[in-house]
């Protein structure tokens, strides 16, 4: 029995996609725990090249159970996109399952996080208007829809009727905007409950057995640690927790049950949307990473901000996690660097500081310190053997361990499935 949750180390986009893709191919079950479609994962392999929000990347892998959980926020209208994507281009959705107690974001939560964002002014977060943070504002606050209501109209109209009353007088008195017609979003969503009902399942009954007959299980995040909900740059957060512990709730696995937390690092790191970035790059060489990495939004297609690795955010990142390895994506992007930067700590007025302060405003004024590299300036994207790496490159790897505070299992090199370099086996 293997349980392994893959967690992004950073501000997301760290190449989570495709260590899933990778791995999948020896799980048993891949399970999306977190998040909505403000989440994207680019996955590349011999079947071409996908772009995925809510389906977990173990989807192609014909033997693997592919499950959305109770921590996922899901707009049924960009799953049965998905769905549908997926079958046109010949893969398989018979093994995709859906919790009955995942969250459902509705057309209030859409119009509410544009009209909330727009509010806010100069003071806006970088929100991918998705509707994710309204639609876990509703859950917490108890007014949330979940699939197993979807797949029962008489339970969903009367629900959703005392919902829409409430979320209308938001509208049109706070917001001064059009109401939503009952009528209108009642056939909508029956609509949707028509095709999704087959997939609609108790996921974490599922899970648990499959952890107790010894099947290998991984539980797939989306974004990173330092947008953690509680530990993240908040305000400039997700309203999710991407980590560890985040893992256990929203997929329904007791924590007794994790064999493995893995943590996913770009060799450099970048972020989108507002908030502080000790390291960001805002010259021409930022421009390059941006350019070389390909670094714009899967969902949003937004510019990432880009700079060095911020080691002191990494290490904040395996405290909280805990991880038992880690995973460097697009080392290759490095390839053509004469020297290479690491953020050992940060600067601020006149202090040292090597933990990333909770006072925003403090952490904007933070100044990385930095230690310099020699970088190795050859072309990495063939090699799939460590000690087949330049000199150079493999004492970056290194200094990475030291400073993260675990072994680096894997070294992704390209996109493609491939391009992997397997220091220690993590399945």
């Amino acid at each position: 029995m293997s349980v392994i949750a893959i967690i992004g180390g950073q501000w997301g986009d760290e190449g989570k996609g495709k260590i899933v893709d990778l791995l999948g191919t020896k799980a048993d079950v891949v399970a999306r725990y977190s998040g909505g479609s403000n989440a994207g994962h680019t996955v590349v392999n011999s079947q071409g090249k996908f772009k995925l929000h809510l389906i977990p990347s173990g989807i192609f892998n014909a033997k693997t159970n592919c499950l959305i959980c109770n921590g996922v926020v899901i707009n049924p209208k960009i799953l049965i996109n998905e769905i549908e994507t997926l079958q046109q281009r010949g893969i398989g959705v018979d093994r995709l399952y859906i919790s009955d107690r995942a969250h459902l974001i509705m057309p209030y939560h859409l119009i509410l996080d544009e009209l909330e964002e727009t509010a806010r002014g100069s003071s806006a977060i970088g929100t991918t208007k998705q509707g994710i943070g309204p639609a876990y504002m509703d859950k917490a606050a108890r007014r949330g829809l979940r699939m197993g209501e979807l797949v029962d109209r008489d339970l969903l109209k009367k629900r959703l009727r005392g919902f829409l009353e409430y979320k209308n007088r938001i509208i049109t008195k706070v917001f001064d905007a059009n109401p939503l017609s009952f009528d209108e979003v009642y056939e909508e969503y029956c609509g949707y409950a028509d095709r999704l009902a087959p997939f609609v399942q108790e996921t974490s009954l599922m899970i648990n057995e499959a952890i107790d007959n010894g099947d290998t299980v991984m539980l797939e995040g989306a974004q990173g640690t330092m947008l953690d909900i509680d530990f993240g740059t908040y305000p400039y957060v997700t309203s999710s927790p991407p980590t560890a512990w985040g893992a256990c709730m929203g997929a329904g696995v007791s924590p007794m049950k994790i064999t493995k937390v893995i943590g996913i690092f770009k060799a450099y790191t970048t972020r989108v949307g507002g908030g502080p970035f000790p390291t960001e790059l805002e010259d021409a060489t930022g421009e390059e990473l941006r350019e070389r990495g390909k670094e714009y939004g899967t969902t949003t297609g937004r510019p990432r901000r880009c700079g060095w690795f911020d080691g002191v955010a990494a290490k904040f990142s395996n405290r909280l996690n805990g991880f038992s390895g880690v995973v460097i994506t697009k080392f290759d992007i490095l390839d053509t660097c004469q020297t290479i930067k690491i953020c050992t700590g940060y600067e601020v007025d006149g202090m040292t500081i090597n933990n990333p302060p909770v006072n925003i405003e403090l952490l904007d004024k933070c100044q990385p310190i930095y230690e310099e590299m020699d970088g190795w300036q050859t072309d990495t994207s063939d090699i799939r053997n460590f000690a087949d790496l330049p000199i150079e490159a493999q004492k970056y790897v290194k200094r990475l361990e030291e400073i993260v505070g675990c072994s680096v299992d894997l070294v992704s090199v390209g996109a493609n499935r491939d391009q992997s370099i397997i220091i220690n086996p993590i399945i």
